[in-house]
């Protein structure tokens, strides 16, 4: 297994940590301040760039050039936004930054200069609470928790928006719909929602990017007693669900989900044609997880918790377990998990 590097957020510091993953274990490199309630960000592989979601007065997309070699990351440019970012993607080999704001309501597509400038937005899409954008194929995808539902665009290599034909496709009512994830050959996507703590899947017609949705497995633990929650209602006080984070394998063949509440990860069996068949197993992990990866070889899964000082790298049983290898400490409020390869492809 080669060496990869690992980057954290942790907005409680208003830093970014990145690590050596070199086996089993996280060698700590670097950690990279002045970037205050960072959440989300994005690396674009191609120029060694990472586009960081901050908070203040005004939000912005910090824009930092990556060294791999020390894990090092320096400004590059900062662009200023309406509200803070929750989920950043790239499109277009890196020419495009996505980016969907959750306490705003709206959705961005900026162009991106070959120095990682961002210029001016070219389009701007509102529906309530956004949470998460995906890209594939000339279209792109936004999430929206407060309307329940995924608002699909063709997305041209300029940059601007077109609905899709339905423009729309619906959430299970109260759900709160929250991260999305495409599979590799694009004919699926997978959201985990929030408040149901369900991995929905989507088939995806590849030629017009149309979704529909599919059939549903439980992303948490049903063993638990948690109840389904809802907006504005506080998840830890009434032991509700409290879904967060979503990720597939590499073969396609295994997703696995976060719930916050319980702290556990949760993996899913999914069928050679992406068909989602049931849940395998749910296992612990650190506390309260909104942000967790996999290693580049789909082996090794790397989760944090807002509540916790760690990183957690597990192995990936045949069985669908997790099994802790190591812990690593890090920042406060760790949120997002990236991991990139240690060398320039």
């Amino acid at each position: 297994m080669s060496a990869s590097l690992v980057l954290v957020t942790n907005p409680g510091d208003g830093a970014i940590a990145t690590y050596r993953l070199d086996g089993e274990s996280l060698e700590p490199l670097a950690v990279t301040g002045g970037l205050p309630g960072t959440g989300t960000f994005v690396v674009d592989e191609r120029r060694d760039l990472v586009h960081a979601g901050v908070k203040g007065n005004p939000a912005a997309v910090q824009t930092l050039a990556l060294d791999r070699a020390s894990g090092v990351l320096t400004p590059v440019s900062r662009t200023d936004v309406d509200d803070s970012m929750t989920y950043l993607a790239l499109a277009d080999d890196g020419r495009l930054l996505l980016g969907a704001s959750y306490g705003g309501g709206y959705g961005c597509v900026w162009p991106v200069g070959e120095s990682g400038r961002l210029g001016e937005p070219v389009a701007r899409i509102e529906y309530p609470n956004l949470h998460s954008v995906a890209t594939a194929g000339g279209f792109a995808y936004f999430v929206s928790l407060g309307a329940d539902l995924v608002a699909q665009y063709a997305l041209a290599a300029d940059g601007t928006l077109t609905p899709l034909d339905p423009p729309t496709v619906a959430a299970p009512a109260g759900s709160g719909p929250r991260h999305i994830v495409l599979s590799a050959d694009g004919t699926n996507a997978y959201v985990l929602t929030e408040f149901s703590g369900e991995a929905l899947r989507f088939s995806r017609d590849p030629a017009t990017g149309v979704l529909s949705r599919e059939e549903s497995v439980p992303g948490y633990d049903t063993a638990r007693g948690l109840g389904h929650s809802v907006f504005g209602a506080d998840p830890l006080e009434h032991h509700y669900i409290w879904g967060a984070d979503l990720h597939l394998t590499p073969d396609g063949r295994r997703l696995l989900c976060s719930e916050r509440t319980e702290s556990t990860l949760a993996t899913i069996d999914v069928a050679t044609d992406g068909r989602l068949l049931a849940r395998l197993a749910v296992s612990g992990t650190e506390r309260q997880p909104r942000g967790f990866c996999l290693s580049l070889d789909g082996r090794l899964v790397l989760a944090t918790g807002e509540r916790s000082t760690h990183v957690a790298v597990s192995r990936l049983e045949d069985d669908g377990t997790l099994t802790l290898l190591s812990r690593t400490p890090t920042g406060a409020g760790a949120n997002w998990v990236r991991v990139v390869p240690l060398v320039a492809g």
